[in-house]
């Protein structure tokens, strides 16, 4: 089996998520800590990455990356990429496998969607219940023509670049879901869903795996909000990703989350960037990318364009900068 990563941010003892992660034999679990985390953690079968350990790891990144964020994840994806990962899975300490978790394959024959629809709702096709992902665009909620129709799926071979994995009890979806319903959600068993070039939907950094020739799309933005972040790097990374014929898939729940502690009013502030801006960054990117580039060079561009949208700073293209020259040193 090639090798695989699973990569986890945390400032807690170990959680029930973490021993589980660890105890699979196909997978290194690498854990990347922060000035809180406690200075004694400890878990079998875990590289563990303290503080010191990631400045004394020698990549260029550590020369801009705050603390206390979640993107202290980033050097953990650096070590992976050093170790020869071809995989690497992006969770959190909160999602807790379920027996047997896995993702499929990424290359195969998949339900896939209709081309060019713009944002869908890829809940709709795992609940019937009123739900969507944090990052949708808020204008296309009660729009039943986002909703992908099962009949519209035909099958079609895929390379697929990034499988999210949908998760149950409580999932990814934002802080406006959670004031006003907040219905814990276990999502339909089902075969994956592959959005085909066009058609797109966010995606999160709880359950997702990602391969190796798109590895520079892992970046994490570090100077937007907490809760942009990973919609922001999924949103700039389809695009791209159509632009070297790979897709993205959605797979049922393979993870329950029993949620950290959350303010839903400040998850709201937060979250104020992705209700805002979906359409402006995929916009841009659009604009910014030419298939004859690598992916790192288009994922600069499109972040170059963002800066001109003011949707990131240019203290955000410096620490990309920082991170591709350490993705290129790694995978020369």
């Amino acid at each position: 089996m090639a090798p695989s990563s699973i990569v986890i941010t945390s400032i807690f003892a170990p959680t029930e998520a973490v021993t589980k992660f660890a105890a699979l034999s196909d997978y290194q679990l690498v854990v990347a800590g922060d000035k809180k985390s406690p200075v004694d953690w400890n878990e079998p079968n875990v590289t563990y990455l303290s503080v010191a350990d990631q400045e004394a790891a020698g990549f260029r990144l550590s020369e801009k990356l705050p603390f206390n964020h979640y993107g202290r994840k980033m050097i953990g994806y650096l070590h992976a990429i050093k170790g020869g990962a071809q995989v690497i899975v992006d969770t959190d300490d909160d999602n807790i496998p379920y027996e047997g978790w896995e993702f499929p394959a990424t290359e195969g024959t998949f339900a896939t969607s209709p081309a060019g629809k713009g944002f869908v709702n890829i809940y709709k096709n795992f609940t019937s219940h009123h739900i969507w992902p944090r990052g949708y665009p808020l204008d296309l909620i009660l729009n039943q023509d986002h909703n992908l129709k099962e009949e519209e799926l035909t099958q079609e071979a895929a390379r697929i670049g990034i499988w999210q994995g949908l998760a149950d009890s409580d999932p990814d979806v934002d802080a406006i879901y959670r004031l006003v319903d907040n219905t814990e959600i276990f999502f339909n068993k089902r075969a994956p869903i592959v959005l085909a070039e066009g058609t797109l939907c966010p995606f999160n950094s709880q359950n997702t795996a990602i391969r190796s020739e798109l590895f520079p799309l892992l970046y994490l933005p570090a100077y937007v909000t907490f809760r942009f972040t990973d919609i922001l790097r999924g949103l700039v990374a389809q695009p791209i990703m159509w632009a070297h014929g790979y897709r993205l898939g959605f797979t049922e729940a393979t993870v329950i989350q029993v949620r950290n502690p959350h303010d839903y009013v400040k998850d709201f502030e937060s979250e104020i960037p992705c209700y805002l801006h979906p359409n402006r960054v995929i916009a841009a990117v659009q604009r910014a990318i030419n298939p004859a580039n690598t992916v790192g060079e288009n994922l600069r561009l499109a972040y170059a364009e963002l800066a001109k949208e003011n949707i990131v700073t240019a203290q955000e293209i410096e620490l990309l900068d920082l991170w591709l020259a350490d993705v290129v040193a790694l995978t020369k």
